[in-house]
């Protein structure tokens, strides 16, 4: 009954109109701090379980004897697992505290190399595992791994390698039958990423990243570590590269003369391109070769839903297609002989998984079937498409998710995605799923100008001094509601992570009489700060991308639109989070603007996580932070 008592209080602070500056309860359990966050109640703590126990299936790569490696979560993490044949037990190979976020096997060989950082900081080390127990680290503690490639013989493993307050990338290299004796190929300049290794084992394909609307290409000479480029004209953008089959072409995605990203074959000797998919407003999002260059597979982003294409490389005719359903993309890779292709989907029904094509017969197998964690899929909401004009007659693309048979006007949860060089995409989301069903409120998905998915054009809308014109498209998104019969313009909350964070904050400042209140995990609050504070890997890129504050005029409009600096015109209540250990949005963006927030009598709920970094990965915080938003929303909503 204390409990309860204590709670209900508690609640009431968060909410409670902007008077005086507040006092602060605070709770503290292990790596948890909750500052004015009463304790969820027993009933939501069962209803949300449901929902974060549903777990997925993501590829990482094949093994040698053609089973496939997968990341999954049996316990609070994901770690990797080997599922043997299609529908097979997931054999679990690694068991860290912290999650495996990627891995790759190297040729010729049972091993294979993961990557993991610590407490999410994202200084990722590199670990060559056997599969049975036994790994190694690579990497130098304190450094940046990143992009792990190998020569065809599996002898050599090659990537790129940074250092704290050092905005550049060395190319490294290690022989993995002597693991502690890594050796640099090249010093770099910027953002570098290793791509691929060329057949004859002697060249590196690397890429170096400057912005959303430009990175280049290089071929690395292991033996000398000369780098030369291979882009070079009017600025264009790439992603990924590989060798093909004769070591005298490349296959990459380009945008150059186009506005979308398409499938490209450069030639290495006249360094011309040559356009393999067919000309289409979407972007192509990933593709894969196979290694003898017979099959290539791609994926277009078709308005945030993937289709997959197979061509026969020698004929350059599709081949029969793969019958998938209407999904997200999240993994494709051949196998080594190319019999087999890996494909990974989800949908906004199903969590993600994985299914094998094969080539030859043209048929389609799954290998696993996730577990939704008790819900039944069949109550599951697919959202509908909807686009919106914004002030200047932009059109906007929205996903709208909304209770199956709702009675009465809806309250409306708008959640902005991170980035902003990001798509908000159907793929599977357990919390929207929850908002709708057990919230009872419309959840609405907007892709605002500075989205990735629609063109390059598209992309750069924001760019800079146009900063704020993205937070415009929310005002318009919110004229849009006002207009929707079974939609409550009076119930609306803004919610979203990262760049997201920062768009909650702004539209708080600027819409506020039209919000109930804010969500918002680790946000940007004042540019400059941000900026000055960010790891020095990502602080030139992200400059590119936000603006520079160095430059007078930027910093002027700094000052302008950091949300920071407008505290005073937010009067909603809100609720923010942040993991301790961020090197993107430092801590100290959360720890300012709360602090800010409070002195000035607005209501505000703060949850931090010791051991998390940008964004939360164990399941232990995603659970609290999910139950701690969902009393917040309650509160909000009348529930």
């Amino acid at each position: 009954m204390k409990l309860a008592r204590l709670a209900s209080i508690t609640l009431a602070l968060m909410l409670a109109t902007p008077a005086v500056a507040q006092q602060v309860q605070r709770r503290e359990i292990g790596a948890q701090i909750f500052e004015n966050v009463p304790e969820a109640p027993q009933a939501v703590r069962d209803s949300l379980a449901r929902y974060q126990n549903a777990r997925s299936a993501l590829f990482a790569d094949w093994l040698k004897d053609g089973s496939m490696l997968i990341r999954t979560r049996f316990g609070a993490t994901n770690q990797l697992h080997r599922v043997g044949a299609p529908g097979g037990d997931r054999s679990q190979l690694t068991f860290y505290a912290d999650p495996v976020a990627d891995a790759h096997v190297v040729p010729k060989s049972g091993q294979f190399v993961f990557t993991k950082d610590t407490g999410g900081d994202e200084w990722f080390q590199l670990f060559l595992s056997d599969g049975k127990g036994t790994d190694v680290q690579l990497t130098e503690p304190g450094t940046r791994n990143l992009g792990v490639v190998f020569t065809p013989d599996g002898k050599t493993a090659i990537w790129t390698v940074s250092r704290k307050g050092d905005a550049d990338s060395d190319i490294v290299a290690v022989d993995l039958a002597n693991p502690g004796a890594r050796r640099t190929l090249h010093e770099g300049q910027g953002s570098l990423e290793t791509l691929d290794v060329s057949p004859d084992g002697k060249t590196v394909l690397v890429g170096r990243y400057l912005s959303i609307a430009e990175s280049k290409r290089y071929l690395l000479d292991i033996a000398t570590g000369k780098l030369t480029e291979i882009t070079s004209g009017e600025k264009a953008n790439y992603s990924g590269g590989v060798f093909l089959a004769d070591g005298k072409r490349v296959m990459l995605l380009s945008d150059r003369d186009t506005d979308a990203l398409h499938l490209a074959e450069m030639n290495l000797a006249t360094r011309k391109e040559v356009a393999v998919s067919p000309a289409q407003v979407w972007d192509v999002e990933a593709f894969d070769v196979s290694k003898d260059g017979r099959l290539v597979a791609y994926a277009v982003n078709e308005d945030g839903y993937s289709v997959v294409h197979v061509l026969d490389m020698k004929t350059r005719r599709a081949l029969v297609q793969p019958k998938l359903p209407v999904a997200v993309l999240s993994g494709l890779k051949f196998s080594a002989n190319g019999s087999k292709l890996a494909i990974g989907l989800s949908t906004p029904k199903s969590a993600g998984d994985v299914w094998a094509w094969d080539t030859k017969a043209g048929k389609l197998t799954r290998w696993t079937t996730s577990e939704l964690g008790g819900l039944d899929a069949a109550k599951l909401v697919e959202p509908k498409l909807v686009r919106f004009n914004s002030f200047d007659g932009l059109s906007i693309p929205a996903f709208v998710y909304k209770p199956a048979a709702a009675t009465g006007k809806l309250p409306v949860i708008i959640d902005i995605h991170g980035g902003p060089e990001s798509q908000s995409r159907p793929g599977f989301n357990p919390t929207h799923q929850q908002m709708v069903n057990e919230l009872g409120a419309a959840v609405i998905v907007p892709n605002v100008r500075g989205s990735t998915g629609y063109g390059k054009v598209y992309v750069g809308l924001d760019n800079a001094a146009k900063r704020e014109d993205s937070v415009k498209d929310i005002g318009a998104l919110l004229d849009w509601v006002k207009t929707q019969p079974d939609l409550d313009a009076s119930r609306v909350v803004v919610y979203g992570q990262s760049y997201g964070g920062y768009m909650v904050l702004a539209a708080m400042t600027h819409y506020s009489d039209r919000l109930a209140g804010g969500i918002e995990r680790y946000g940007i609050s004042n540019w400059v700060s941000f900026l000055n504070n960010t790891e020095a890997y990502r602080r030139d890129l992200r400059r590119a991308e936000y603006g520079d504050e160095r430059v007078p005029e930027m910093l002027a409009v700094f000052d302008k639109i950091s949300p920071l600096n407008n505290v005073a015109k937010i009067t909603r209540p809100m609720l923010i989070m942040q993991g301790l250990n961020d090197p993107r949005v430092p801590a100290s963006e959360s720890r300012q603007v709360v602090d800010a927030l409070r002195a000035k009598g607005i209501a505000v709920g703060y949850v931090q996580f010791k051991d998390e970094g940008h964004g939360f990965t164990r399941k232990p915080n995603n659970d609290a932070r999910r139950e701690a938003e969902t009393v917040f929303l309650q509160g909000l909503f009348g529930k």
